[in-house]
């Protein structure tokens, strides 16, 4: 029995990324590397910020909490691919499949949140200089972090929750490498339009929202930037801001892409690609970036 009290699954299968045996090979060495890379680039970037005390700074620290986030975000999904590609019986529980929809919502809400919140820094930086450490002093650099966090907790547990109390009474395949809610949704004995505009609306908040901010901010950094006169101060200026845009446009672009489209337009094939961009490859680039 699941966890609702209609619900006759006790565990799903999971499809993956494909049924040939040597394709199967060959994703699991690629995404083992993958995922080494992604663990040891954060890994590298938590202890130098830990170990330098000139990294203490407001930007570190938030990119601290970015490395951690994507650690925990490629674990969340990674490992049970890996053995699910090397394993004939790729099944996952009913409680293990919630659980992991719950970790990956948490994550992802809030590495979306930490993206807005780093603007913010930038826009402090470039825009207020002479106030900065003023204005971004520990206790509001925490203040920010913890309501990252807490974004992700809250409406995490809202989905999941009302995800799983919905009957599930066969099938049981789930067409992706790990449990995703819009797929899960798809598996539902019963009407899923609200659970769906739900997700939608979670998308547009978690998404289009902080994605607003970052532009606001970004529009006061040009032009903050544009005023100023010498070419060298201005380069200098931007740099600090080319890495966090092209994380920007990396993480929403892809996470937008799966999220915010309508549900007719969606192929579990292109849901898988854009789930591994998002998901797997964007935590691999961001230590690099």
């Amino acid at each position: 029995m699941g966890m609702g009290n209609q619900s006759f699954v006790t565990e799903f299968l999971l499809l993956g990324l494909s049924n040939d045996p040597k394709i199967q090979l060959f994703l699991f060495w690629l995404f083992s590397i993958i995922y080494t890379i992604t663990l040891s680039g954060n890994m590298l970037i938590l202890a130098l910020i830990c170990l330098d005390s000139q990294l203490h700074t407001p930007m570190y620290f938030f990119l601290s909490h970015l490395s951690f986030v994507d650690i925990c975000y490629t674990s969340s999904t990674v490992p049970q691919m890996l053995v699910n590609l090397m394993n004939l019986k790729k099944t996952i529980s009913f409680t293990g499949c919630g659980a992991q929809i719950y970790i990956f919502l948490v994550l992802a809400i809030t590495e979306c949140v930490l993206l807005a919140v780093m603007a913010y820094d930038r826009y402090v930086a470039i825009c207020h200089p002479l106030s900065y450490t003023l204005i971004m002093n520990h206790k509001v650099c925490v203040g920010l972090a913890a309501t990252a966090w807490m974004c992700g907790f809250l409406l995490a547990i809202v989905h999941t929750v009302q995800t799983l109390q919905m009957p599930f009474c066969g099938p049981n395949e789930i067409n992706h490498f790990y449990c995703d809610i819009e797929v899960l949704l798809k598996l539902v004995c019963a009407d899923t339009h609200l659970n769906e505009v739900m997700v939608f609306a979670l998308g547009v908040l978690i998404l289009l929202c902080p994605f607003f901010l970052i532009l606001i901010s970004y529009i006061c950094i040009l032009a903050a930037i544009l005023r100023i006169r010498s070419a060298e101060s201005r380069h200098k200026a931007f740099s600090t801001c080319a890495s966090h845009l092209t994380i920007v446009a990396l993480f929403y672009g892809s996470a937008m892409v799966m999220y915010m489209r309508p549900g007719s337009s969606h192929s579990p094939d292109q849901d898988k690609i854009v789930s591994l961009f998002y998901g797997i490859i964007t935590p691999t680039f961001n230590p690099l970036i």
